[in-house]
């Protein structure tokens, strides 16, 4: 489905978002695809870094052996294993012995938030990154990440709700950077009425981040509707012409009023 309509989308988006960086999609195979190495680190590595590589336009394969980092491993669904302690790394930390992010209050919060927290099995060995412009016929992409400022987030967001009653077709979930771009976006796709995902306001993930961007993940099911609609929604209209205009001369974090 991707496939068929990639010129499609790549038409309309530099139609209606001009230079914006192109998105980039994920999927799970037990196909060893030419792609990228990913060396296993030596310590710790946020897998946003990884990620990374494919909006430069190269293809990342990474399984369970190549993420340094024991969170990514959960929230790309190849282990449900936590790190001893998780709910004190999360919270207040232990005296002398573990410092504390400090993103909930309280342990028993962490505890509560884990009970309902969501997870998932990676169907296949291996999970693949490329952008979008780089797609193949045999690839089938769960979901469609952006990373975006706030003119294009405008722009994803309203186009998200375009056919939708309920206000809520686009959600922020707190959880890991990975989290937003994958676990949420994977499990979204297979509901009936999919949802795109605000994210990367994890703090831990930002400095893999530039400061003016976040993501918007949209699972593949929605992403089909929100390019067949972009023709007669507000992308068409004279208040998205003054933000493309402001995109397009580099000024998007100033108002058109701005002296």
């Amino acid at each position: 489905m991707a496939f068929k309509i990639k010129d499609a989308f790549l038409e309309r988006w530099s139609r209606y978002f001009g230079r914006a960086e192109l998105p980039i999609v994920f999927f799970y195979t037990d196909q060893e695809i030419e792609a990228e190495t990913i060396t296993p680190p030596q310590g710790h590595r946020c897998v946003i870094a990884d990620i990374a590589k494919a909006r430069r336009g190269r293809t990342v394969r990474l399984d369970a052996t190549s993420l340094g980092c024991s969170g990514a491993r959960n929230y790309l669904g190849f282990s449900r294993e936590r790190m001893p302690d998780f709910e004190y790394f999360l919270s207040c930390g232990i005296p002398g012995r573990m410092e504390g992010e400090r993103y909930k209050k309280t342990p028993e919060l962490v505890r509560q938030f884990l009970a309902n927290a969501p997870e998932f099995e990676a169907p296949a060995r291996f999970v693949v990154f490329k952008r979008w412009d780089t797609l193949e016929p045999s690839d089938e992409p769960e979901a469609v990440i952006f990373f975006a400022s706030a003119d294009v987030l405008a722009g994803l967001f309203t186009l998200a709700n375009f056919e939708e009653a309920d206000p809520f077709g686009v959600i922020a979930p707190f959880a890991a950077g990975c989290g937003t771009m994958v676990e949420y976006p994977y499990l979204e796709n297979r509901s009936q009425r999919p949802r795109a995902v605000l994210g990367s306001f994890d703090v831990s993930a930002r400095p893999c981040l530039r400061s003016d961007e976040l993501t918007f993940a949209v699972p593949m099911k929605r992403f089909v509707r929100m390019v067949e609609n972009m023709d007669e929604s507000f992308l068409i209209a004279h208040d998205w012409e003054k933000v493309r205009r402001r995109m397009d001369s580099g000024k998007s974090g100033r108002s058109e009023t701005t002296p």
